[in-house]
């Protein structure tokens, strides 16, 4: 359990997470280019939310409760002549604990993108991308009783590499898309292996497609109910040429974060997440056949946040 909490304070302190908190930290930086490298542009961003309930003879009843979230976003973005290299790392883990249950994760993320471009023409770049994904922590499918282990480190992992075109008209708006995209699905687990579409046994699975992301992050609206909030989402789109059978074989990530900034340590953050991959089947219990499903993640925080 004390292994848990520390995770949480290694995951708030070391990586990162939330997009518009990271715009937020890159408006700040434009302002003071001196602090950093000829043609860099860095920043971080750190967050804690924490919320606890303590019951001493309440007599209207309940349950006492901790919960722990711990964030921290990152960028390094280089653009110099015709070159253009993004880079970014979000990770986040969050902890729940009720009355005299067991500890239960409630976010886990670690995700990290490269995106190198030479300018084509007008507001386009030639781009290739790589993006790694996976987790920290175990995943069940009862976390209160620890039973079924579904997810792990590793278990699974995504690592995209992408060759392709890049449209970046304003410095908070971009599409990409890539014809020539490779996809390696590790499950480092081979219990877990036919959950996430891989063969029984396989530990590896290589898939060759498209690829498409468009990205959004503006934390400047020029209106005044507006100008402390930061609005950024993220949609990535891969298709498998290899085993393509229509519109639902076409794997979903979007991710869309509102953070308000109320003071200078103040913050509330809303971040959802959307998920839609036909290969990764869920087991309802009932005999039927595993199928896919629609899997979605909503997070609002209320907390401390920090940049530099």
């Amino acid at each position: 359990m004390n292994k848990r909490i520390f995770a949480v304070c290694i995951a708030a302190s070391l990586v990162i997470i939330s997009f518009g908190q990271v715009t937020d930290g890159e408006k700040t930086l434009k302002a003071v280019s001196a602090d950093t490298i000829t043609g860099w542009k860095l920043g971080s961003v750190f967050g804690v939310n924490f919320s606890q309930t303590q019951l001493i003879n309440w007599a209207a009843g309940g349950q006492n409760s901790l919960a722990l979230n711990g964030i921290f976003s990152s960028f390094a973005n280089y653009r110099q002549g015709k070159n253009s290299w993004e880079n970014t790392l979000d990770i986040g883990y969050g902890l729940l604990n009720q009355g005299d249950d067991l500890w239960v994760k409630t976010n886990d993320k670690l995700d990290f993108s490269s995106k190198y471009g030479r300018k084509a023409f007008s507001n386009f770049y030639y781009a290739a991308l790589f993006n790694f994904k996976t987790q920290f922590d175990v995943g069940y499918k009862d976390p209160k009783t620890r039973a079924d282990v579904i997810s792990n480190f590793l278990a699974p992992a995504y690592m995209v590499g992408a060759l392709g075109l890049s449209y970046q008209p304003t410095t908070y708006f971009s599409a990409y898309l890539a014809p020539a995209t490779g996809r390696l699905t590790i499950v480092n687990d081979t219990a877990l292996s036919v959950n996430y579409g891989l063969d029984a046994g396989k530990k590896t699975k290589t898939e060759f497609g498209g690829y498409a992301r468009v990205n959004f992050a503006k934390n400047d609206f020029k209106n005044d109910w507006l100008k402390n909030v930061a609005l950024a989402t993220k949609i990535d789109l891969f298709a498998n040429y290899m085993d393509f059978n229509g519109i639902k074989d076409v794997d979903v990530s979007w991710e869309t974060l509102v953070a308000l900034k109320v003071n200078k340590y103040i913050s509330v953050n809303f971040n959802t997440h959307l998920l839609w991959d036909n290969g990764i089947k869920f087991d309802d219990g009932n005999g039927s056949e595993p199928k896919a499903k629609i899997q979605f993640k909503e997070i609002l925080g209320v907390g401390f946040s920090y940049k530099f």
